[in-house]
């Protein structure tokens, strides 16, 4: 019952942008935190970024500061990634995952994860 659809992955060059969506349904946006997490072969899954839904407080991985930047649609119950100044270090699978704020963030825990959307940056 509980949808959460990522898109708008792909292939971009370094120093390029994409912008991620992450579509929630069946589940009430109010209750939740929404956040982003990737992971690259052979590397641990990696937090990048959460935004609150008590207070609309964001957070971010120290490798994204000032490039990524996290936002909420409440109308259409979409979060977004945009992901500017890209490095080929951000080559990942970005997953789209809700939870308890804390549980999220810092325990990277999820209570409803998406499938995932491929990320490559390459020249």
């Amino acid at each position: 019952q509980v949808q959460v659809v990522e898109s708008g992955g792909g292939l971009v060059q370094p120093g390029g942008s994409l912008r991620l969506s992450c579509a929630v349904s069946g589940v009430t946006p109010d209750y939740y935190a929404i956040g982003w997490f990737r992971q690259a072969p052979g590397k641990e899954r990696e937090g990048v970024s959460c935004i609150s839904s008590s207070d609309g407080s964001t957070y971010y991985a120290d490798s994204v500061k000032g490039r990524f930047t996290i936002s909420r649609d409440n109308v259409k119950n979409t979060v977004y990634l945009q992901m500017n100044s890209l490095k080929p270090e951000d080559t990942a699978v970005y997953y789209c995952a809700i939870g308890e704020l804390l549980n999220l963030w810092f325990r990277k825990v999820g209570d409803y994860w998406g499938q995932g959307t491929q990320v490559t940056v390459s020249a």
